[in-house]
């Protein structure tokens, strides 16, 4: 949340869901500079029929709370997050559990992270935007492909630093 209220310039609203981590993670970032909203999910039963090791209780409601300052009821969702973590986890099999691929160690995740990142905001065009997020933004005055990413890459990578000739060791 500090990282996150460091990259704003205005007051925004947020929304989160009712992890009680996110009260005070939000308090302590943004204190009271902030609207802020929870939705909370009501689940039911599940139905027999989809009942199974990994499936989900149903959701048979939402309840939008005002936490801080004044969050417009209207725009109080967690769609947008929910939409993003859905194609992560869709362009990367490491985020799905139950597969080969699911990261164990935090190091590729993150580097797996960061490529997913570049190529979703650079690379690839978004229907509604019809371009790149970033050429939305006006981040990027072109759409990049997998290339430039290749180039950024290698132009960041660092080389291993040179060692020099082993000494002898002296006789004792």
């Amino acid at each position: 949340m500090d990282d996150l209220r460091e990259r704003l310039a205005n007051r925004v609203q947020l929304t989160s869901d009712d992890h009680r981590a996110y009260l005070e993670a939000v308090e302590g970032a943004f204190g009271g500079d902030v609207d802020y909203a929870q939705l909370v999910k009501i689940y039911g039963e599940s139905p027999d029929s989809f009942k199974g090791r990994y499936s989900p209780a149903e959701c048979i409601g939402a309840e939008k709370r005002r936490i801080e300052g004044s969050p417009d009821p209207k725009h109080i969702s967690t769609s947008f997050a929910e939409r993003m973590n859905l194609s992560m986890r869709m362009h990367m099999r490491r985020f799905t559990r139950l597969t080969n691929a699911f990261s164990k160690k935090v190091e590729n995740h993150v580097h797996s992270l960061a490529l997913f990142t570049t190529y979703y905001n650079f690379v690839r065009v978004h229907k509604t935007l019809r371009m790149s997020p970033a050429m939305a933004a006006g981040v990027s005055d072109r759409l990049w492909d997998i290339g430039d990413i290749v180039k950024l890459v290698e132009a960041t990578e660092t080389k291993p630093a040179k060692r020099g000739p082993y000494k002898k060791r002296e006789a004792a």
